[in-house]
């Protein structure tokens, strides 16, 4: 059962989607903890701003540690990533090594710190940000990788914690406008048009697009619902995309 708002963890709050998701969980009263590489640019009391880099696995643990210090965090939103782009001759595995941790190893490090107060609650809401690339895109093999593990993830623990009261579900978002997309694809590019176009809604996706079924997987009302996979992508899962 819920009492009202729990303090909220979301990794890479900084810019984004993270940013974005910050903002509407402040504005649902949620005391909300942001763990990125940079601090976080909203201003707000109930806001706490971790400098961290989850690649390290030292530093997340210290995250760990002081989540589970804290003993109040009900939602977890796993959304920290980045792209290193690779086709299968050019990838290195300690590229691998380094999402995989950023991507999964983060996000069962931070769950477990977070469980404990989930459990005694009984209430929580686990949102891992995956990517519509894990169903495969060229050139993406270390993100594709760590990205589809997440699946595995939410349908796993969703299992494992739903007599718990808590709820673990995905999101998979197509193309979004976020400084990561751009580092990949230039700004105003033909490559971005061409992307746009590919994608059956005719745009690309934005953060609040995201953000809004992060909304709905955290919301208390949502408790029926775990485990799922969401796309949120303009219809690119169940087309092509190319990148």
């Amino acid at each position: 059962m819920s009492s009202g708002p729990t303090a909220a963890l979301v990794t890479g709050g900084s810019t984004g989607i993270g940013l974005e998701v910050v903002r509407r969980l402040l504005a649902r009263g949620h005391a909300v903890v942001s763990a990125a590489l940079a601090p976080c640019p909203i201003d707000h009391p109930l806001l706490e701003s971790r400098v961290v880099d989850l690649s390290s696995r030292e530093a997340t643990a210290q995250l760990a540690a002081a989540v589970a210090a804290r003993g109040d965090v009900g939602v977890f939103v796993h959304n920290a990533g980045v792209v290193r782009e690779a086709k299968l001759e050019n990838a290195q595995v300690a590229q691998f090594d380094e999402l995989n941790q950023l991507h999964v190893g983060a996000a069962i490090t931070l769950a477990q710190a977070a469980l404990p107060a989930m459990r005694a609650r009984r209430h929580g809401r686990i949102v891992l940000i995956s990517s519509r690339a894990a169903l495969g895109l060229p050139g993406r093999t270390h993100y594709s990788a760590t990205k589809a593990a997440l699946l595995g993830l939410a349908r796993t623990w969703a299992l494992e914690l739903a007599a718990d009261g808590i709820t673990v579900n995905a999101i998979a978002p197509g193309p979004v406008r976020t400084e990561m997309f751009h580092a990949v694809v230039e700004p105003g590019s033909a490559r971005e048009a061409a992307i746009a176009a590919s994608i059956p809604v005719k745009r690309l996706g934005e953060a609040a697009d995201i953000a809004r079924a992060v909304e709905f997987f955290t919301d208390d009302g949502a408790g029926f619902v775990t485990g799922q996979t969401l796309y949120v992508c303009g219809g690119a899962s169940v087309g092509t995309l190319t990148i």
